[in-house]
């Protein structure tokens, strides 16, 4: 039986999935890797920076709300993306805040600080597909 060539593909897009709910990052990183995404994973905000610095993500996707003190440095969604935003390699990531309970200042906050979108809890998953594609500038899958 004869050998088939590999034939190319594209690289894939690296998603950085970021919560503090082990359960809802599963969930994401399902979804998004059988719609072709690479993911990466964090739970909190310097296992994130950690991320971003090691992998350089083409998109992450944040929640807002960590529990205090984490990791010694009390992160939250906000305080990311604000160290992502100071960073040359990092600026340029879009970034879809994920989050529960929040609310319409939240939000204002969130698309004022350089997220692209914004979605509440729970999860449309393929609405969440919609805004990641879009974001990275990739077609949807027929």
């Amino acid at each position: 039986m004869p050998i088939k060539p590999e034939t190319a593909t594209a690289p894939q897009n690296k998603v950085l999935v970021v919560d503090d709910n082990e359960v809802i990052v599963k969930t994401i990183s399902v979804k998004l890797k059988s719609a072709g995404f690479q993911v990466l994973t964090a739970l909190d905000g310097s296992e994130a920076v950690a991320q971003v610095r090691k992998e350089r993500p083409d998109l992450i996707l944040l929640d807002l709300g960590f529990p205090p003190d984490i990791g010694g440095v009390p992160w939250d969604g906000f305080r990311i993306m604000e160290w992502l935003r100071r960073v040359d390699e990092s600026r340029k990531i879009p970034i879809i805040v994920i989050t529960g309970g929040a609310g319409d200042k939240d939000k204002e906050r969130a698309l004022s600080s350089g997220a692209v979108a914004f979605l509440y809890k729970p999860i449309d998953h393929d609405e969440l597909l919609k805004l990641v594609r879009a974001a990275l500038g990739t077609p949807a899958k027929v």
